[in-house]
């Protein structure tokens, strides 16, 4: 497994793994993306901006996210009080392909951010997300993310978590 910039070659594999995530949402009874996003426009906004990146196999993408430097404007308005208000990396759009099921990859994939962050000397990672996204919710609270509030997104009001790492 290899950690890298995704690149235009991976829109197609990026859409399926999306495509997965969002009926999973669906099934596990949540309401996050199912109402059109993300979508083909978002990862292709994301490559240009420098923001996608991928987990990826011989057979190829296992997770996909955008990793993001460039700060949050939804993220200003917080309800409660984020950790710090240092420097941060955001993730958005944090998705699993089926075949990585059973893997940990979505762990393996924030380890992986945690290691860019550091190595741009930035010590905080933040997220959020929908209320009911319970294997999301699972994942941060096992990586030691700690709550802080909400955020709104889309009219929608989200959990919002902090790491200092």
């Amino acid at each position: 497994m290899i950690f890298r910039k995704a690149v235009e070659s991976d829109i197609d594999q990026i859409w399926e793994v999306l495509q997965y995530a969002i009926a999973r949402r669906k099934s596990d009874g949540s309401s996050q993306w199912q109402d059109g996003y993300p979508n083909p426009d978002a990862i292709c906004n994301d490559l240009n901006n420098d923001w996608a990146y991928v987990i990826a196999d011989d057979e190829g993408v296992l997770a996909y996210a955008a990793v993001i430097f460039d700060g949050e404007p939804a993220y200003d308005d917080i309800e409660g009080k984020w950790l710090s208000t240092d420097d941060y990396v955001v993730l958005h759009r944090v998705a699993a392909a089926e075949r990585s099921k059973g893997m940990g990859i979505a762990t393996h994939f924030f380890k992986y951010v945690e290691e860019l962050a550091l190595s741009q000397n930035v010590h905080s990672i933040k997220v959020d997300t929908n209320f009911d996204n319970i294997a999301m919710l699972k994942i941060l609270d096992r990586l030691g993310y700690q709550y802080c509030g909400e955020v709104y997104f889309r009219g929608s009001a989200r959990k919002a978590f902090e790491k200092l790492i």
